[in-house]
């Protein structure tokens, strides 16, 4: 069964390869590739759907994917609209473990530095302490070439070795390694599906008849392909563009936040909230002006 892969374009004089992106959006469909990817999020927000998970990105940030790590950096339905002026960029940085730099790392002096990158293959959200740091060395890269280049990368990768915090994972669920070209599209497709209409009143029946499928199949087929529940998805969706609006400034009201994102009650709003989140949504959003003020 063919795998669902995403080709990085790889030049045969490169091992590590950089990517500057200036684009309406960014690459709209679940996918994933052999390398490894380091993303520096110029300019640009949305919301970053990694393994089982999902998480708010914005511009400034830096992300870590181990490699074949399925991802989507799905850009806000803003970014779709034509003629609203708004464009997304990001440097990125993909390098292959296993490939021409596996001699490399597998020497004992760079033992730290392949420990670090198998530790972390379901990635990590760069601590924001460490973004002009690591933005400045990601620049240094693109701006090298040949020997100096290489240098300069391991420099980066040594760096991040040494920050002494803990890393969350992006992500707790293994690699889809079954997946079929088919099956990772119709993931993509589902995910779409959730993510332009988590506002709407959206039942298990109209996902399924959008997958083609009975709504028992569908359950089992979405449980299987991405550890969530049908219902799981869908609230921590709701929830994480409720946290949006709320660190955004983007609403009247909690209340009006909770009808905007899809739930029909704030009871039920504050609940799931706060199990998703740990705090209600006032709560949440006291601390959050307590951190930035």
């Amino acid at each position: 069964m063919k795998v669902l892969q995403f080709t990085i374009p790889v030049a045969h004089d490169k091992s590590v390869i950089v990517q500057q992106d200036h684009l309406p959006h960014f690459y709209p469909y679940l996918h994933r590739h052999t390398e490894a990817q380091i993303a520096w999020i110029q300019e640009g927000e949305g919301t970053l759907v990694v393994g089982n998970n999902m998480h708010s990105f914005k511009s400034g940030e830096v992300y870590f994917l181990g490699p074949n790590q399925p991802h989507l950096f799905k850009s806000n339905p803003e970014y779709f609209t034509e003629g609203n002026g708004k464009t997304i960029k990001a440097l990125m940085l993909f390098f292959n473990p296993m490939g021409p730099l596996a001699s490399l790392f597998g020497l004992p002096e760079m033992k730290s530095l392949k420990f670090f990158i198998d530790q972390h293959a379901q990635g990590f959200k760069l601590p924001s302490m460490y973004y002009d740091d690591v933005s400045q060395l990601m620049l240094e890269i693109k701006e090298s070439s040949g020997p100096d280049q290489l240098m300069q990368f391991f420099l980066l990768l040594k760096f991040m070795n040494k920050m002494r915090i803990k890393l969350n994972p992006l992500s707790s669920f293994g690699h889809a390694t079954t997946f079929s070209e088919n099956e990772g599209i119709r993931i993509s497709n589902i995910y779409n599906y959730i993510l332009q209409r988590y506002h709407e009143d959206i039942t298990l029946e109209d996902v399924a008849n959008a997958a083609h499928m009975t709504p028992q199949a569908f359950c089992r087929y979405f449980k299987k392909h991405t550890g969530h529940t049908f219902i799981s998805f869908l609230n921590e969706t709701r929830i994480n563009e409720a946290c949006k609006k709320l660190t955004g400034g983007r609403f009247d009201s909690i209340s009006a936040v909770a009808y905007t994102c899809g739930f029909n009650s704030i009871t039920n709003f504050n609940r799931v909230f706060k199990s998703i989140i740990g705090n209600s949504p006032r709560e949440y959003l006291d601390n959050y002006l307590k951190n930035v003020g």
